[in-house]
């Protein structure tokens, strides 16, 4: 009724997709749920395959991505975790933000938050980041991953879709 009163209210969209949080508990509870279960049964390094091209093994990763900087002195840890504090900061904010039509980019917000926050979970209270997936061709490896990495990779996924999915602004 009020916005039929008032045409500036009737124009705005109503924004906050919060209510999406849940997604990014969900990957933080499977991230560290799966990452308990394998510590608790696999050796450092041990390999269990599943598939002829994908398997489970155990590797802790002080770095970033793909091992990066994971021969540093230490640094490194405080440093990956500074910079998931920050885009979790934002990420937070964007779904604050987001209009309440726009579900695509919610749910790629809250993947990549659920992974960010499962990662920093590892990095501040382990020192490391768990990875147990591996994925490999013959004798090529796929550095080992968890949820929380395909979380964000997903979720990257689904924002570089959806650069190409609406029209320029």
């Amino acid at each position: 009724m009020e916005q039929a009163l008032n045409p500036e209210k009737a124009e705005q969209v109503e924004k906050g997709m919060l209510h999406w949080l849940w997604l990014s508990v969900l990957v933080i509870i499977l991230d560290q749920a799966s990452k308990v279960f394998v510590q608790s049964q696999l050796e450092m390094h041990e390999f269990v395959p599943v598939l002829p091209v994908f398997g489970f093994t155990l590797a802790y990763n002080t770095g970033a991505a793909f091992s990066f900087l994971s021969e540093a002195s230490g640094w490194q840890r405080w440093f990956f975790s500074l910079i998931a504090v920050g885009v979790s900061a934002i990420l937070v904010f964007w779904l604050k933000q987001l209009p309440k039509n726009d579900r695509w980019q919610a749910v790629a917000f809250a993947l990549l938050l659920g992974g960010a926050l499962g990662n920093l979970y590892d990095r501040l209270v382990l020192g490391h980041v768990v990875d147990f997936l591996l994925v490999h061709w013959e004798n090529h490896m796929f550095p080992a991953f968890n949820i929380a990495d395909s979380a964000i990779t997903i979720g990257a996924f689904m924002l570089i879709i959806d650069l190409f999915r609406k029209p320029s602004r």
